[in-house]
């Protein structure tokens, strides 16, 4: 697999694995009643089973690109058996069965957002959940044994699992917020407010997590006595890149929580809303695209060695 081939799928993965988790998870902790439903104002239905669609596709292309890598073939020249090897022999290919198992079951259960939006959304959630962390077994965190190992595979799990509900709540808030016009009515509004104030909580709680596990990663992959030569390495550098992005995300969250949210709280009641929102807007929207910005270098980093083993 070429390291571009591999930066792509990567990427793609984890911006449609998070999408499908952090949406599913954000409907459920956010939203309420008739706000759930398959065409509600966040239009979950094709959301989620468009993830989990596209997350197949991406899922088969990487395993073709991979089987192509190891057999140090053309992507066209990938046979049967090459891709029976891993799937049978590996735990990537063990990993990559219960992914495209999970995302099966979102694709089909998202359609019961009909009927049953809590119990449907319930399940899509635990489907992604297990399709998300089966990333994992595809980066550094599966290349420890015994104790280190599973404390690694722990740590990059959690670390998926709090980036996706970050991720994923963004996307939501920004399909909320960057409604069309005619469509924003003050019930619009107050939902809006809402589901922005009820991410606080969970918002806070995601970072600590993510700050927590990326600290284990960093300690096992990078080492103490290597960061001060981190930049010495491309790994180095892009490391220290995404960390810079991971702070700026911080900060606009904060602003988010602390000034931004209040103000647009403050907006409604006098009924002049249209500065508030578009501060959020444009805050959410250079939140958002940090967060892409990070999952670029996380999907460039994979591909490299770490700096412990480097140094």
């Amino acid at each position: 697999m070429s390291d571009m081939g591999a930066v792509a799928i990567r990427l793609g993965l984890y911006l449609d694995l998070m999408a499908l988790f952090g949406i599913a998870a954000f409907a459920l902790y956010a939203l309420r009643g008739e706000e759930r439903r398959f065409d509600g104002p966040i239009a979950l239905g094709p959301w989620l089973w468009g993830s989990a669609a596209l997350g197949a596709a991406l899922s088969l292309g990487g395993l073709a690109m991979l089987a192509a890598s190891m057999a140090g073939v053309p992507l066209a020249s990938v046979d049967l058996a090459s891709i029976e090897m891993i799937v049978g022999g590996t735990s990537v290919g063990t990993a990559w069965l219960f992914r495209m198992a999970a995302l099966l079951i979102a694709l089909v259960v998202a359609f019961a957002l009909r009927r049953w939006p809590v119990a449907a959304l319930s399940l899509v959630t635990l489907a992604a959940a297990v399709a998300l962390a089966s990333l994992a077994w595809g980066g550094h965190g599966a290349m420890d044994d015994g104790a280190v190992g599973w404390l690694h595979l722990s740590a990059d799990i959690a670390h998926l699992w709090a980036a996706g509900i970050w991720v994923g709540a963004l996307l939501a808030l920004l399909l909320l917020v960057f409604r069309r016009r005619e469509l924003v009515d003050r019930d619009h509004l107050i939902l809006s407010h809402r589901a922005l104030d009820g991410f606080s909580l969970v918002g806070t709680i995601t970072v600590g997590s993510i700050i927590v596990s990326g600290l284990i990663n960093s300690w096992l992959l990078v080492g103490l006595s290597n960061i001060l030569k981190l930049p010495e390495s491309l790994y180095g550098q892009l490391l220290i890149a995404k960390l810079a992005l991971f702070g700026a995300m911080a900060a606009l969250a904060t602003a988010n929580r602390f000034r931004l949210v209040p103000a647009f709280e403050r907006s409604l009641a006098t009924d002049d809303h249209v500065g508030a929102l578009s501060a959020l807007r444009r805050s959410l929207t250079i939140e958002t695209g940090c967060a892409i910005a990070v999952l670029a270098l996380v999907a460039w980093l994979g591909t490299l060695e770490p700096s412990a083993s480097a140094m």
